[in-house]
């Protein structure tokens, strides 16, 4: 199979892996405190990370040069933008809080590249990003809660707004240390700096859990979490990100909203609109129409997982 349909696939998987995490996580919200949630997530991955690291390019360190780098995106990429992500949905609706964080993502992705990696914007893909908003957009409102801009929810709003500038800042700026470093060295350096920054904030957190009363149901969400949503999707992202450019990979976030959709109709017996399905369809399409694009800027491949400069952590 051509290895352009597999990184199109794997981009196309772990959207839904995130959108049914939605679902799974509401789940979880019932019982944790949210961003004691969030850092067990990321924080139970991070030996996973350093062993697979190991396993698969014989060592885990970094030089000591790019340091400071992997530390600022971590704490913007993961530790800043899941908590934003979280009081994003305390304070305004579902339906508010996925198309301010999902619709613009691609386009400042799209506007940012240029300042990263040599990426150009074809025709095609703008024709398919827009088929893919406009999806988005019914799947989104199609739910019933409608889309609110009333004063009550103008905090959440911008919040949920900012992830989708915070977001793709974190996509191209791990990009660039893909030039010199693997995809899975790069998430497992950023996720524990992210992880790392984030627990000092769950200290207020961990009391207002009964773990004693956590069941299987818990249990579950949180490998979810860790070994889905985070280890295996981290890496397979970024991996399939770097070879299929940033721009074109995250108009492919427009399927989470979908997967949510299905999520919530198989969990919480939430209906889906015709509205939803029609949505569902204009996504495919615009996905579908970027990724027949014969032609794209050639990406070098990734050099070695260390360099040859500075002293390795």
């Amino acid at each position: 199979m051509n290895n352009k349909w597999l990184h199109y696939g794997g981009l196309v998987l772990i959207a839904v892996v995130w959108g049914a995490n939605f679902g799974i996580s509401r789940l979880a919200m019932e019982s944790f405190h949210p961003i004691v949630f969030s850092f067990l997530r990321f924080g139970l991955a991070i030996p996973f990370f350093f062993l697979l690291l190991k396993a698969t390019e014989g060592s885990v360190g970094v030089p000591w040069r790019i340091v400071p780098k992997l530390a600022v995106i971590g704490l913007v990429g993961v530790t800043l933008l899941e908590i934003i992500v979280l009081y994003s949905i305390k304070h305004t609706t579902l339906a508010n809080a996925s198309l301010l964080n999902v619709a613009p993502w691609p386009i400042f992705a799209a506007i940012f590249a240029p300042l990263f990696m040599k990426e150009t914007i074809t025709l095609r893909l703008v024709v398919g990003g827009c088929l893919s908003i406009v999806g988005v957009g019914m799947v989104i409102l199609g739910g019933g809660e409608g889309f609110s801009l009333s004063s009550s929810h103008m905090l959440g709003n911008l919040l949920a707004f900012s992830v989708s500038i915070i977001g793709p800042l974190f996509n191209l700026s791990s990009m660039s240390l893909m030039k010199e470093y693997s995809a899975l060295r790069v998430s497992t350096w950023t996720i524990a700096f992210g992880a790392l920054f984030m627990f000092p904030l769950t200290l207020g957190g961990w009391g207002q859990t009964v773990w004693s009363a956590l069941g299987a149901t818990e249990y579950l969400s949180i490998g979810y979490n860790v070994f889905i949503c985070t280890v295996l999707a981290f890496v397979m992202w970024n991996a399939c990100m770097y070879k299929v450019g940033a721009t074109r990979s995250n108009f492919f976030r427009y399927a989470v909203p979908a997967a949510a959709v299905v999520a919530g109709y198989i969990m919480f017996d939430e209906r889906i609109a015709l509205l939803q399905l029609c949505g569902a369809g204009f996504m495919a399409a615009g996905l579908i129409w970027i990724t027949i694009e014969r032609k794209r800027p050639a990406v070098p491949a990734a050099p070695s997982a260390t360099s040859p400069q500075g002293q390795a952590i």
